[in-house]
């Protein structure tokens, strides 16, 4: 059995959408014959120009499901209506030499002469090209298409609207002069919950925002005149591209156009994700190396002290000279804490980034805690340094986690006192009150220089002007 759609006045437009477009269509009958099947078709499921037309559809579906689906054509036309088949599972279809592919099916249905026909678009998924060249291919392809067959532009219409309905993320036009609809289909529509035929006759203008308007409306005058456009917009959080080709007639002024409308927010957002994507690299890479490089100098000076420190404890001990020792143990025993104190940065950065550390709070004499912790740091000063410790408070017992605020006063403290010269007093000051615990570190010391000050965050930064001063780049970023 064979359709005959030749007679309908529309025929050609309808066979270019159905010859041209990029998925395989097919229609069937309710037996499962198909009936007609374009070239795309056929070139996926790799058969010749004249095969495929009289095959059951259980031939282009593999061996194992083909009674099944039986069943499955069957229930469909006793309830027929719109679906989609294979999206986000894998659905395999049967090439002519038995080999497997996965695909997407979308199914509609429609009624001609009191029979019941079945359209379906399938899609090869088996490998996708890249989102933006397949827009590409796809637009260029309609534009030659559409020009060379520009007078064929008249196919069926119950038949090829159905196919139309189904062009993804988007919508096929036809305007004339006025830019009004001649023809309009596409799954743009059907999201957007509109028919096409409340857009037939309306303007097309009149569905923009003001603000793109005048864009549009001088683009696609332009094309009466011959000129072809190819552009992006955006409109109401929606990227669209649009490709406008004339509709002419031989030896005739053109008085419609074909404007294709694809949807391509998705595409962008992966574009977006992946730049993204591409600059937290870069700023990671960079990172590593700065690590690397930050790593190989503060580990380097204490680590050749402790090597050098045991030679020479080896060499006393061969000797049987002994008072040289301590003082060499104690070398040893100063770069093991510092080689510590790095790792404790360390440690700790990756606590907070990683919200592992726990709050353990606790009550505790702060007035005592400062008092402590200035012993500590007194062995740290450098020649003629004062830390001048102030507190202002009536009661100086506090609930806290003792161990965060030491490595929040520790870090400020040290950082003051490693960064300010000999002689230069560092003030440590603090407010206490039933709510709250102000603490002020001031020094005298080298700074950060303004333009560097957004960095200061940074994981391993460390500001030009400290190059020579030992120091990880994590210090302030505990603090965070």
């Amino acid at each position: 059995m064979k359709l005959d759609f030749t007679k309908s006045p529309n025929f050609p437009i309808y066979e270019l959408l159905f010859a041209s477009i990029n998925e395989g269509a097919l229609i069937v009958n309710k037996e499962g014959v198909i009936l007609l099947a374009n070239p795309r078709a056929k070139e996926l499921f790799g058969y010749g120009p004249d095969e495929l037309e009289g095959s059951k559809i259980e031939s282009l579906i593999p061996m194992g499901s083909r009674e099944k689906h039986v069943g499955l054509r069957t229930s469909y036309h006793q309830n027929p209506h719109k679906r989609s088949m294979g999206a986000g599972m894998n659905l395999q279809a049967a090439r002519k030499d038995g080999s497997l592919f996965y695909v997407e099916v979308s199914l509609n249905h429609f009624s001609l002469n009191n029979e019941v026909y079945v359209a379906a678009l399938i899609t090869d998924i088996s490998v996708r090209v890249e989102q933006e060249k397949q827009i590409r291919e796809l637009n260029a392809d309609l534009e030659k298409k559409v020009t060379e067959r520009t007078q064929q532009v008249q196919e069926s219409q119950e038949l090829y609207s159905a196919i139309a309905r189904n062009f993804p993320n988007g919508t096929i036009n036809v305007f004339d002069r006025n830019l009004n609809y001649i023809f309009v289909e596409g799954k743009e529509l059907f999201q957007l919950g509109i028919t096409s035929e409340k857009l037939i006759g309306t303007s097309y203008l009149k569905r923009l925002s003001e603000e793109i308007r005048p864009r549009i409306q001088k683009a696609l005058m332009e094309v009466f005149e011959g000129t072809s456009h190819d552009f992006e917009l955006e409109y109401k959080e929606q990227f669209y591209r649009l490709t406008a080709v004339p509709l002419s007639k031989k030896n005739e002024a053109v008085d419609r156009i074909l404007v294709v409308e694809q949807n391509i927010t998705s595409q962008k957002i992966a574009s977006q994700q992946l730049e993204e994507a591409l600059k937290k690299e870069k700023s990671l890479n960079e990172m590593k190396s700065r690590f690397v490089s930050m790593a190989s100098h503060e580990f380097r000076t204490p680590l050749s002290t402790v090597l050098s420190s045991v030679s020479l404890i080896d060499k006393y001990i061969e000797n049987g000279s002994y008072e040289n020792t301590p003082k060499h143990i104690k070398r040893i025993k100063n770069s093991v804490k510092g080689l510590t104190d790095i790792l404790n940065d360390f440690l700790s950065v990756d606590k907070l980034e990683n919200q592992k550390t726990e709050i353990k709070l606790s009550c505790f004499d702060y007035a005592a805690f400062v008092r402590e912790m200035v012993e500590d740091m007194q062995s740290m000063c450098q020649d003629g340094q004062i830390l001048d410790c102030k507190i202002d408070a009536n009661n100086t017992e506090i609930n806290s986690d003792l161990n965060i605020l030491r490595n929040i006063s520790y870090n400020l403290l040290t950082n003051a006192i490693k960064y300010s010269k000999e002689g230069q007093t560092i003030i440590y000051h603090s407010t206490v009150s039933d709510k709250e615990l102000i603490i002020t570190v001031k020094d005298s010391g080298i700074g950060i220089p303004e333009q560097e000050q957004k960095q200061l965050f940074s994981r391993f930064f460390r500001a030009k002007n400290a190059t020579n001063i030992k120091g990880t780049g994590l210090e302030k970023k505990v603090l965070s």
